[in-house]
């Protein structure tokens, strides 16, 4: 299977929090840090890097300013390394509830301390000397074993998740982090979680949370008894194993999950490549044949469209479109637009996709009429955790409205109906917007919202009126932009 940028692994980002709930902060100005912000955004979000000397040791970049954290003898701390010195380097010692301390290696002092007063001179760990870990990557990712270099998935027939898929195909392969009491769910794609025993249960319980550690970047999840996941037998079922050090079995990479979508054609067949090599609009359901990884380039904004078979559409004579591409080029480009509860394809011929007579789709129209539109449906994301320039969405304590800028985040249920998606919160109540561009949340009867997919891993949420969802400086959800751009774009 060709890279071509389908396996991006993320580049695991975080904040550390102190023991009174405030986060470690790069400042502009200084470059000095202190721990006095209340929510994780950009100057709180930090890259852990293994040592180049290839010891124990790791370094703290800001993730903002690009310099290294760094603690001198007599204890002073600052963020001004534009590469990493001897002070650099720290040793995480991980707790048992959970919690680091970090010990400059080259002085043998823990870092630790409040707002503005942060030091590296304490002789020995305290409370005011812990850290707990919060991630800042998106927490809907996919998981793969480094051991068996398998992904996990939820196998709901033997009512486990497993890592024995060789890619992250369909929508049992997308695990959502959730972060609770400074641990960490995994929760599958129907909204259970997995228990240290390989169970999976309907609540976070305490056999469902896991201490995050970091290893050469890769990442450990250890139970309440020091024990580490891991794949275990020929199936690969995910438990808690033995072993009480993350050995290569116990070691898991994040990657990116990217859209998957299928698309109904104007004959209300989807569009499928399981007779061959041609894309036709032929079957009655559903399935893996179906279902398309739809990437976005960064730079053209135009996607390409994946298959199960292995290859990508492409553009070949007289306008068909074949999945027969193993390298991205710029056949395989379509260029989309958004057409309320329909899209539009624009080959690299400048034409539009249409379906012909016979089902199969070839690039031959000037203009769009009904055999140039089809629905294009989101599968993998039956559950959706959204974030903007500001912070999570998430519901306001209290109230039936929503943040923006939150760290912690809500997970949304999706709906779908003939182009359109339909969101449900916590309680079960739905997205509506009122007035003046508000948007609630206990909505008896669901609302249609568009969702158009602009950029790489963001997306534009369209309201009822015409008008784009975003955040604000208020801090709350809003359907009030002109435009899909900004404020107004969702990571997701």
């Amino acid at each position: 299977m060709p890279t071509n940028g389908l396996h991006q692994e993320l580049k695991v980002q975080f904040g550390l929090v102190n023991d009174t709930g405030r986060y470690l902060t790069a400042e502009n100005f200084g470059f000095k840090v202190n721990a006095s912000a209340p929510s994780l955004k950009r100057k709180q979000t930090w890259v852990l890097e293994p040592d180049p000397g290839q010891g124990c040791a790791v370094l703290f970049r800001s993730s903002h300013l690009g310099r290294y954290l760094s603690a001198e003898e007599d204890g002073r701390v600052a963020c001004e390394a534009e590469r990493p010195g001897r002070d650099c380097r720290f040793l995480v010692l991980p707790q048992p509830d959970g919690r680091w301390a970090l010990r400059s290696e080259p002085h043998g002092r823990f870092f630790g301390g409040t707002e503005d007063r942060l030091s590296c001179f304490a002789t020995a760990v305290s409370a005011a000397e812990l850290w707990t870990v919060h991630l800042a990557t998106h927490p809907q990712a996919h998981l793969l074993s480094v051991s068996r270099r398998r992904y996990v998935h939820l196998c709901a027939r033997e009512d486990a998740m497993a890592a024995d898929s060789d890619r992250p195909w369909g929508v049992d392969a997308l695990i959502t982090l959730i972060f609770r009491s400074r641990q960490y769910c995994l929760r599958s794609c129907d909204s259970r979680y997995l228990r240290s025993d390989g169970r999976l249960v309907r609540e976070p319980e305490p056999q469902a949370r896991y201490t995050l550690e970091f290893k050469a970047g890769k990442l450990a999840f250890k139970d309440a008894d020091g024990h580490y996941l891991a794949p275990v037998g020929p199936a690969g079922t995910l438990r808690a194993g033995r072993n009480t050090r993350p050995g290569k079995d116990e070691l898991f990479d994040l990657e990116e999950s990217h859209p998957q979508v299928v698309l109904v054609a104007a004959n209300h067949r989807y569009v499928s490549v399981r007779q061959g090599v041609n894309v036709s609009a032929n079957q009655d359901e559903e399935l893996l044949h179906e279902t398309f990884l739809m990437q976005i380039d960064q730079e053209t904004r135009k996607c390409t469209f994946y298959s199960s078979t292995g290859g990508y559409w492409t553009l070949v004579t007289h306008g068909g479109i074949h999945a027969t591409a193993t390298q991205v080029s710029a056949n395989t480009m379509f260029e989309v637009e958004w057409r309320g509860r329909r899209v539009a394809l624009k080959a690299s011929n400048g034409r539009y996709v249409c379906m012909k007579k016979n089902g199969q789709l070839a690039a031959i129209s000037d203009f769009v009429g009904e055999d140039e539109e089809f629905i294009l449906k989101l599968i993998n994301r039956p559950i959706l955790v959204l974030r903007g320039l500001d912070g999570f969405v998430c519901q306001r304590r209290g109230s039936n409205q929503l943040d923006t800028n939150r760290s912690v985040y809500d997970v949304f249920h999706l709906g779908f109906s003939d182009g359109a998606y339909q969101i449900r919160g916590r309680g079960g109540g739905f997205w509506y917007t009122g007035s003046h561009g508000s948007v609630y949340s206990d909505g008896e009867r669901p609302e249609d919202f568009l969702f158009e997919f602009r950029e790489r891993g963001r997306l534009a949420i369209r309201a009822r009126g015409g008008k784009y969802l975003r955040g604000g400086a208020s801090g709350l959800l809003r359907a009030d932009a002109d435009t899909p751009a900004g404020v107004a774009l969702w990571e997701y």
